[in-house]
This record gives structure tokens, sequence and C-alpha cells, in this order.
């Protein structure tokens, strides 16, 4: 394995265990594919580093478990905010 994919590993594992982040908003940061992390964490960090693939599966389970609230919030905030402007102009 190249030096620079090991490094990028180890970056993205530390940032997901540091920030609790989603393999989203960790590929977002990294400008990397959702894919690439994933594969970053499951799979080249155990080789690399297994305490620290442990942490960050940890923290990536969790936030599958959370995922659905999360689906679900943000499908509220949406046709919350499509529907306040409506409710506004019915009172004036």
């Amino acid at each position: 394995m190249k030096a620079y994919i090991e490094e990028r590993a180890v970056e993205v594992a530390n940032f997901i265990i540091r920030s609790n982040a989603t393999v989203r908003e960790t590929a977002k940061k990294f400008g990397i594919s959702k894919s690439t992390v994933h594969k970053d964490v499951t799979e080249r960090l155990v080789k690399i580093n297994p305490k620290l693939a442990v942490e960050a599966r940890m923290v990536l389970e969790m936030n599958k478990s959370e995922r659905h609230i999360r689906g679900g919030l943000a499908t509220k905030e949406k046709y919350l905010t499509l529907t306040a402007p409506k409710l506004i102009s019915k009172l004036y």
C-alpha cells in the first residue's frame, strides 16, 4: 500500500473520531468518495492501526444507527420551511 493512502486512512479515522463525522461529511472534507472513506476505515486501517480502526468503526456504527432519526428531522425541517411562508401569508 502506498504511503499517502496509509496517511489518508489514519487522517480520515482521526477526523471521524474527533468530530463524530458521518461518511458523507468525511468524504466532503477530504475530497474523496464515500466508498473510499468506507474502504479506508473498514479495510485499510485494520492493517495499519487496528485500535484506531475499531474506534472509527464504532463512530460509524453509531452514525448508522442514528441515520433514520437524522433523516426524519431533515424531512420535518424541509416541510416546516416550505409551509411556514404559506401560513404567514394566510395570517396577513
